[in-house]
């Protein structure tokens, strides 16, 4: 399943299995991405610490064993995510130590291990971030992400935990020679009325983009989120999602040519760990984030392939959806170009690998202010999407394998899982409404072949 991916990595198969990737650390330097990751089996032991890096976030080497791996019936016997901090000529591996056996005071802590280079880490056994007696809990304490400021020389170290059932994101500052920790307090509290009753905060980010400030999480069994302030560490406003629920744990990380957020893409609603998948991270005049494909990504398509129904096309569709079938393809592929709709229900995409089109459907619902996929009628993902009716909008959708990427430039992105592009019939569907499609454009990488 591997070699079907190239800008959504996944681990090479073991042993005729799929090893998949979990939570990410993605840490940039000299002109490389290195991407930590938690790789979930294979010859992965609980969850240890992996690594694949990229020059361009849309081709992935996998460096072969484990950066840091759990420790039988140890402090850490499940591997959670950290992040890489850089003191001066060392750095320092922040992770989550797992586990749950009674011999122990908390279920998680954070260690640290410590290395002169970026593929080589031991583990400190003299340092250990215990979770402060006033949480309450035992079990929720987790995802460190440092920063660290020269001027001061402290690391400063954001954990995401739970108090008094509530989701919150914790300070510490610490030195940067690891000798002293001092606990700052909560910088964020999840507001259960307006965004959900979680119980973490996962993958918590804090960064600086122009004059805002942001941090991002992803709260448990649910979406990746931002909230933006004038202050690194709060006040914050009122949080938003970024993407649906297939798109998850993702951190941002910087170079040179702008700022990503690199997270997995799930195998199903329900999974844990899939796909290392990278977007664009880009910012309104107003300091709203949105999301679009890694340009490196969008440029492996060179090769034109044929439209069925042209470059231009307008369905009309009822009370029932009217379908104007679009591409059919083998491997990889993208289409693009404007789309613009009148009428009071829906239009969008709809993929099938067995003749007869719908059955799993990405919608664009001008009523609901939403873009949808479904398959059948279960809704398997959403994000927001304020879009005008009437009003002229460029599109992109790129698909490897059966992930798939769904941006409307500079308002909305869904991350996909649909049918295998082995065969795939493509079509384009409205319902209630008129859908027109202008300047469309199919291509594949040019290793890929495309049937007619």
């Amino acid at each position: 399943m591997g070699n079907e991916y190239e800008s959504f990595f996944l681990p090479a198969p073991v042993g005729g299995r799929q090893p998949w990737v979990g939570d990410v650390m993605p840490y940039f330097e000299d002109g490389v991405f290195y991407i930590y990751y938690l790789k979930d089996g294979g010859d992965s032991y609980n969850h240890s610490i992996f690594l694949a890096t990229s020059r361009d976030l849309a081709a992935f080497t996998e460096y072969p064993g484990p950066i840091l791996e759990a420790t039988p019936g140890g402090r850490d016997f499940w591997m959670g995510t950290g992040s890489i901090v850089k003191v001066g000529e060392k750095y320092y591996l922040f992770y989550t130590a797992h586990n749950a056996s009674p011999e122990f005071p908390c279920d998680e802590v954070v260690r640290v291990a410590e290395g002169t280079s970026l593929t080589s880490f031991k583990k400190r056994e003299d340092w250990m971030l215990m979770p402060p007696a006033f949480l309450g809990q035992r079990i929720d304490f987790r995802d460190p992400q440092g920063y660290y400021d020269p001027a001061s020389d402290t690391i400063a170290l954001t954990v995401t935990a739970s108090h008094r059932n509530t989701a919150k994101v914790l300070k510490f500052t610490v030195s940067g020679d690891l000798g002293k920790t001092v606990c700052d307090g909560f910088i964020f509290t999840n507001d259960k009325e307006r965004c959900g009753d979680f119980w973490n905060l996962e993958c918590t980010d804090t960064f600086r983009l122009g004059d805002t400030c942001y941090l991002t999480y992803s709260a448990q069994n649910d979406t990746l989120w931002y909230a933006m302030s004038d202050g690194l560490y709060g006040p914050y406003g009122e949080p938003r999602r970024l993407d649906g629920k297939l798109f998850y744990s993702a951190k941002h990380v910087e170079s040179p040519e702008g700022a990503w957020m690199v997270g997995w893409a799930r195998r199903s609603a329900d999974s844990w760990g899939g796909n290392l998948m990278a977007r664009k991270l880009c910012r309104k005049e107003n300091g709203e984030l949105y999301l679009m494909p890694v340009d490196a990504a969008l440029e492996r398509f060179r090769t034109s392939a044929p439209l069925v129904c042209g470059e231009n096309v307008t369905v009309r569709g009822g009370n029932a959806r009217a379908y104007q079938p679009a591409l059919r393809v083998r491997g990889s592929f993208m289409i693009k170009g404007t789309f613009r709709f009148d009428g009071r229900g829906s239009f969008g995409l709809a993929f099938d690998a067995d003749g007869e089109p719908g059955g799993a459907r990405l919608s664009i619902d001008h009523a609901a202010n939403k873009i949808k996929l479904t398959h059948g009628r279960k809704t398997v993902a959403e994000v927001a999407a304020p879009l005008e009716p009437g009003r002229e909008y460029d599109f992109s959708y790129l698909q490897e394998g059966t992930l798939g990427l769904f941006t409307v430039n500079a308002a909305a992105s869904l991350t996909l899982r649909v049918p295998s592009a082995e065969g795939l019939k493509l079509s384009l569907f409205a319902r209630a409404g008129t859908a027109a499609f202008s300047n469309l454009q199919a291509m594949t990488p040019s290793k890929n072949d495309t049937n007619p």
